[in-house]
């Protein structure tokens, strides 16, 4: 999936995070170019620039920006700034992985240890 200055103009960033995991197949990668501001801008400074560069729902910070794909379920996330458009804001690469199904065998209740067995 690839996305390109969209997620900054969502109103419900958790609920493109999670739509976007649920439609992509295991395995699967999403590319997203888009907008990330500094972990530490205040909220007031970052929609004061987030106005100037376009960001009409708001920028998400670096660290907002992992944890609202981890908590979506995706791994292997990068967030990688490739310029400054506005101090603090930077145009940046996301990349993250929706994971594949464990590949190895399922325990069955037999081959778990439990510490009720006997």
């Amino acid at each position: 999936m690839i996305s390109n200055c969209v997620i900054n103009l969502s109103t419900d960033k958790p609920a493109v995070f999670a739509e976007t995991f649920r439609v992509l197949r295991p395995g699967g990668r999403i590319g997203i170019s888009d907008v990330v501001a500094a972990d530490t801008l205040k909220p007031a400074q970052r929609a004061e620039r987030g106005d100037y560069v376009g960001c009409i729902a708001g920028a998400l910070s670096f660290a907002e920006y992992r944890a609202g794909l981890e908590v979506a379920g995706f791994t292997d996330i990068e967030i990688t700034p490739t310029r400054s458009v506005a101090d603090g804001m930077h145009s940046a690469i996301v990349r993250a992985v929706k994971p594949a199904p464990n590949s190895g065998p399922t325990p069955t209740p037999a081959s778990v240890d439990s510490c009720c067995q006997r």
